[in-house]
């Protein structure tokens, strides 16, 4: 069997939708948040043991300074 057996994907063939599951689809679309990075902090909360992790991580220092 070769790639050219298939037949590409036709949506409307393939995955036949409704009127009802685009306006299900459309009332539970992800919202993007009045402010993102208030989201990335909360999300960067809730990771266990992340502050320790920064502390820790390495860092550049005592290295030669990178030059173009």
């Amino acid at each position: 069997m070769s790639s050219s057996d298939f037949d590409l994907l036709d949506l409307e063939r393939d995955i036949p939708t409704t009127p009802e599951d685009i306006r299900a689809l459309r009332e539970n679309r992800p919202r993007v948040p009045e402010n993102w990075w208030d989201v990335l902090t909360l999300a960067s909360e809730q990771l266990p043991g992340i502050q320790e992790a920064l502390r820790r991580r390495k860092t550049f220092e005592g290295c030669e300074p990178f030059e173009l």
